[in-house]
């Protein structure tokens, strides 16, 4: 599995920048997660919009769906321009019926729902689900491919369950929204602190902050998370790209 780094920002994207949203390639299958604020400018850096197999989405909130219209839109214009274009899925929950609907447009992508009782099963990839502690329903997601495992908390406060949900993954993409002394339960988001004690319980080859915040000193957030967990912390930058070593 590879996966590139193409939005990280959380709230709203930095200067030429996305939020949240990262290409995972696996064989030939292009997967898209999550597709906030201008990931479709970015993508495109790394991937031609129509090369997408499939886009799956944690929430609905709009620095992780926001660019869901602009891709739409360019399958949309590629439909045109070859006739032999392909219906993007689109997978989502239905908590939210009338966002989940919206994922359906003309004859170029589909909103496919998934349960998160149970496993999914995307190209080479498979993935379960864990509700997360978020304002909105929103889902983290383990996901498989034959050689490697990424764990992606989406939106969340710390939780408990997380643990055994990464436990055996080789990275885990944490989202790290908040500095080790500011409290995320009421926000539901997470400390450098909370994402550094995930990854050092579950032995994570490599812990990756990201859906950063727009305030303070990103460094400090790795500093902060090295206090307990002793193993590579990459901060999320755009273009990186991690593979299992």
């Amino acid at each position: 599995m590879k996966i590139t780094i193409v939005g990280y920002w959380g709230g709203f994207p930095g200067v030429n920048e996305a939020t949240s949203g990262y290409l995972l390639q696996s064989g030939s299958f292009n997967l898209l997660l999550d597709c906030g604020s201008a990931v479709l400018s970015q993508l495109q850096n790394y991937l031609p919009a129509d090369q997408l197999n499939a886009v799956i989405l944690s929430h609905y909130h709009h620095d992780h769906v926001a660019d869901v219209g602009p891709l739409q839109f360019a399958r949309l214009i590629s439909s045109y321009l070859h006739a032999d274009h392909t219906v993007l899925p689109i997978y989502g929950h239905q908590f939210d019926i009338e966002a989940f609907n919206k994922l359906t447009y003309k004859e170029v992508t589909e909103g496919c729902s998934y349960s998160p009782e149970k496993t999914l099963n995307i190209g080479p990839f498979t993935i379960s689900f864990l509700k997360t502690l978020h304002p909105v329903d929103c889902f983290a997601m383990r996901i498989t491919d034959k050689k490697s495992t990424v764990v992606f908390t989406a939106d969340s406060a710390f939780q408990q369950s997380f643990i055994p949900f990464t436990l055996g993954a080789d990275l885990l993409l944490s989202e790290c929204n908040l500095y080790g002394n500011q409290d995320g339960e009421k926000s539901g988001h997470m400390t450098s602190y909370q994402a550094a004690k995930i990854a050092e319980e579950t032995g994570v080859k490599e812990l990756i902050l990201t859906h950063l915040p727009h305030f303070g000193d990103h460094q400090d957030l790795v500093k902060e998370a090295q206090t307990i967990y002793k193993g590579k912390i990459t901060l999320a930058h755009t273009g990186y790209v991690w593979k299992k070593s």
